[in-house]
């Protein structure tokens, strides 16, 4: 996922956008409700169009977009660039203890209740290990800063 980090703010504007295109609100928006938004917003716009549309951010292939998938797109979109309070605001976030490092426990945690899926051990493992320059088995701050830097 490639996802951005985001303000508390983006995150409610983004979900409150999601929320006005996932019309029936099941989650996820189909063709046909990107169609009806983009009518109310005075496009109209081909099937298929919309279809080239969907597919541009449909990470998992079903032909919807989901609040994952549509967060990161918008997230692409924001153009700001981090602040070290940023930084530190996530990483806290990330780091649950406090003990100045994140653990695998501890990202499996995040990614499961901010990234809206569950990652297998060996996901978060793997992402533990490319972030982990020192060979540790956890991330410290400076790893954190500098595997977001890389991320950009």
């Amino acid at each position: 996922m490639a996802t951005r980090r985001l303000t508390e703010p983006q995150r409610e504007e983004i979900a409150a956008a999601f929320k006005l295109f996932d019309k029936n609100g099941d989650g996820h928006i189909s063709v046909e409700e990107l169609g009806e938004a983009m009518r109310q917003a005075g496009q109209e716009v081909a099937v298929d169009d919309l279809k080239d549309m969907i597919k541009a951010v449909d990470i998992n292939g079903n032909g919807n977009v989901e609040y994952a998938e549509f967060e990161d797109m918008m997230a692409s979109q924001i153009s700001e660039t981090m602040t070290g309070d940023d930084l530190k605001y996530y990483f806290q976030k990330f780091d649950q203890n406090g003990d100045g490092y994140i653990t695998s426990d501890e990202l499996a945690v995040v990614m499961k209740t901010y990234g809206g899926k569950r990652y297998s051990k060996k996901e978060i493992d793997d992402m533990i290990t490319e972030a982990d320059v020192d060979s540790d088995g956890k991330v410290s701050y400076e790893e954190f800063v500098l595997m977001v830097s890389k991320s950009k």
